[in-house]
């Protein structure tokens, strides 16, 4: 299994600031600060956060696709993944066949995934889900934006997709800005597991 992020956690980078990041975002607030963070070129900007370093836990819920209520706070002292999609986003349907086996992958060793759908109804919303395999929740934010206003500040408004890595207690451990690769979010789940007494082989 590929471990890139993994091989790299010891190094100490600058985080390169991204286009959508704003100055009121604690995470580019840190980046550009010059911190003990990850840089990884490619696909999308990886920053991660030391457990000392992370803020208050994330509060969010809401309406799944299929109309059951979701609320992360219920999920404390699991691995939470949250990814920001909508179907039209061409770089969210290429990371979709990765979530959703990462996400299979995962399921046994006390993560979940928890999708945020910034703009589909529900019907073009689990079409998507359906033609690419993904068997976790998603949230439908279209309407309200409830979802995206409780990650001001964690997410930039601009940034679709967006990958956040929670942590047991349910604060953000780690951000992906693009394109998620499968083999990248393995190794921030690892670490995250691994910093909680557990971990996938």
């Amino acid at each position: 299994m590929n471990r890139t992020v993994r091989a790299l956690a010891p190094a100490v980078a600058v985080l390169l600031a991204v286009t959508g990041c704003t100055a009121s975002d604690p995470l580019s607030q840190q980046a550009r600060a010059g911190d003990a963070k990850n840089y990884v070129s490619g696909d999308g900007t990886i920053t991660t956060l030391a457990p000392g370093e992370r803020e208050d836990p994330v509060e969010l819920a809401g309406e799944s696709t299929h109309g059951e209520q979701v609320d992360v706070a219920a999920w404390r002292g699991d691995v939470v993944v949250l990814n920001v999609w909508y179907a039209a986003c061409a770089p969210c349907r290429a990371e979709a066949p990765d979530l959703a086996e990462v996400s299979a992958e995962y399921a046994d060793d006390g993560v979940r995934f928890l999708g945020i759908n910034t703009r589909d109804d529900a019907a073009n919303a689990t079409a998507f889900e359906r033609t690419y395999g993904i068997g976790y929740p998603s949230l439908l934010d279209a309407t309200s934006g409830e979802a995206l206003l409780a990650l001001r500040g964690k997410v930039p408004p601009q940034a679709v997709p967006t990958t956040l890595v929670l942590d047991r207690q349910g604060r953000v451990a780690a951000r992906v800005l693009g394109r998620v690769e499968g083999s990248t979010l393995r190794g921030l789940l690892d670490d995250v597991l691994a910093e909680a007494g557990g971990g996938a082989e």
